[in-house]
């Protein structure tokens, strides 16, 4: 005889177990209309990406994409929330490590070489929108996705002021410079696609590396010397 017990246990385990597909259904759904949407937007641009576009590229009715998204502002939103989320979470964990400000940010510039190749597709969406002379999101939508990039910022910004406090960097505006750190670091990575021209005789990596290396010497604090008060001790002509 079997017992109710086992019945309603055998009945919960397989309510979860449908659940979590359903859960993982609608995950893969999702990750569809964003595939999609990022295939289209390289494809045609972003004004001429439609959302019955997005959704014949993705294999589904359109009903089901408005079921995961508002509207086409909405996808893109999202898509690029997802790379900054990402990329937040890999700078968070590289400055979190105990040490020099310099090696943190080392780390930071490392961490942001190493998400554009392995998420790709999200730097690729992230530098589009940067890269976009007009604001293309409503202000709202562009506000959101700005709070996800300074959060990325402030990370910077506080490795910096760090930096100033322990006597190590110049006593320098940290918030403008953790911008120009940041403006340095991204706008050079897309030089990559240069290795077979004006990279041909060098390295990308160490081109990379050696910008990262001369911002943060910028950064260091010179003790005063017979020319004080000059950054550097350069006598002035």
């Amino acid at each position: 005889m079997v017992r109710k017990g086992h019945i309603d246990r055998k009945k919960k385990g397989q309510h979860h177990g449908v659940k979590q597909r359903r859960s993982r259904e609608k995950a893969e759904r999702r990750q569809q209309i964003l595939d999609a949407a990022r295939h289209l937007l390289f494809q045609k641009g972003l004004a001429a990406t439609s959302v019955n576009q997005i959704a014949r590229t993705a294999e589904l009715s359109i009903g089901t994409v408005y079921f995961y998204f508002e509207n086409k502002e909405d996808i893109f939103a999202a898509l690029q929330a997802e790379g900054l989320e990402i990329l937040h979470r890999e700078v968070l964990a590289a400055g979190r490590p105990a040490g020099k400000p310099e090696a943190k940010l080392t780390r930071i510039a490392d961490a942001y070489y190493r998400f554009s190749q392995s998420h790709k597709n999200y730097f690729d969406v992230i530098h589009y929108f940067l890269s976009a002379t007009d604001v293309v999101f409503s202000p709202a939508v562009k506000q959101q996705i700005d709070r996800h990039g300074q959060h990325i910022l402030h990370q910077v910004e506080a490795v910096i002021a760090a930096g100033i406090a322990a006597g190590r960097f110049r006593p320098i505006p940290a918030a403008r410079y953790a911008l120009l750190f940041w403006g340095l670091i991204h706008g050079l990575i897309p030089f990559r696609k240069m290795r077979a021209t004006l990279l041909a005789a060098d390295s990308h990596r160490a081109l990379y590396d050696e910008a990262v290396e001369n911002f943060i010497a910028g950064l260091k604090y010179i003790p005063a010397g017979p020319n004080e008060g000059r950054p550097g001790g350069i006598e002035e002509v």
